[in-house]
């Protein structure tokens, strides 16, 4: 879907989601939202889409980061270093890379994973590392935006704060038309993925699923009447979008629940479970959603847990 003032533009990825779709955006200052991932193919899908809209990549005045994920981020590179770079401050982190933060991701999933039952080591703990990386930036924002700000350049576009899929997510709602570009928050093709994050501060885990279904909940609640998002299909029923999403999330919590009654289990063995087919190639995705379950179990009190050396195992509360 094309409006007078919003381009979707697909660019290909490396990654099983496929396409990412960044928006043009025309306004006082002409926007791009997201820019997709650092790889030759998608520089010049991107070049080759804004030049059949006669717009040159040096005519773009500033990149809005809906979050920091390699297929939304990674093409910053790309850019003269004089473009404004602008989103939630929680990107600066990841698409910056400075050795303390990324050692600090190393050692944080070196000590998570394990305690979760994972079988892993240095040298697995390393190109998981790496291999979230591959296809990122390193640049720095130049300008940050948090609930409710207003972007120059955009007329009448606010940023909303809504995390989960990523802490650093964020939306742009034009309240007055009912729109959203909506970066990767709900998706009409496929699920998105509660991913898992190493804390700002502390030790404490986050709890994405948790974040993310807050998330949907408040995007019910406002009903854009069109959301234009990070991959696949513009949505436009959202509410029944996001019960169907819902729908799938009790269900498979309930699946985890069920597994834990019968005998106590790590969250990797409950992965295994869950995702029998995948969770070997998409160890991080599968294993942050089966996360995010035993999160809503735990908030729900249908759950408690205890440790075995290091490793903790999960055990449904009978009720």
């Amino acid at each position: 879907m094309t409006t007078a003032d919003i381009i979707p533009i697909r660019v290909p990825t490396p990654f099983a989601v496929g396409d990412v779709i960044v928006y043009l955006v025309k306004g006082d200052a002409l926007t791009l939202i997201d820019c997709g991932p650092k790889t030759k193919e998608a520089a010049a899908a991107l070049k080759e889409q804004l030049a059949a809209v006669h717009i040159e990549m040096s005519d773009i005045e500033q990149i809005v980061l809906t979050h920091h994920h390699a297929d939304h981020a990674g093409l910053l590179d790309v850019f003269s270093d004089d473009i404004k770079v602008i989103g939630h401050p929680f990107n600066e982190p990841y698409i910056s890379r400075d050795k303390a933060f990324m050692e600090w991701q190393k050692h944080f999933f070196q000590k998570l994973l394990p305690e979760l039952g994972v079988p892993f080591d240095d040298v697995k703990a390393e190109r998981l590392i790496r291999s979230a990386y591959a296809f990122s930036c390193t640049r720095s924002l130049t300008q940050t935006v948090t609930e409710g700000i207003k972007i120059d350049g955009m007329d009448d576009w606010t940023v909303l704060e809504m995390p989960g899929h990523a802490e650093s997510h964020i939306v742009l709602f034009h309240e007055k038309t009912g729109r959203m570009l909506g970066g990767d928050l709900l998706l009409a093709n496929s699920s998105s993925n509660p991913i898992l994050e190493a804390p700002k501060t502390g030790e404490k885990r986050t709890e994405p699923l948790l974040d993310y279904q807050r998330s949907l909940r408040r995007l019910s609640e406002l009903a854009p009447n069109t959301v234009f998002p990070g991959h696949g299909d513009t949505i436009s029923n959202v509410r029944a979008l996001i019960k169907k999403r819902f729908d799938k999330q009790s269900s498979r919590t309930k699946d985890v629940r069920h597994m834990l009654s019968e005998k106590p289990l790590t969250a990797f063995q409950v992965c295994q479970q869950l995702f029998p087919a995948v969770y070997e190639k998409e160890l991080f995705l599968t294993m942050s959603e089966t996360v995010g379950h035993l999160d809503i179990l735990a908030a729900e009190a249908g759950i408690t847990s205890y440790w075995d050396g290091n490793t903790a195992y999960f055990r449904a509360i009978e009720r």
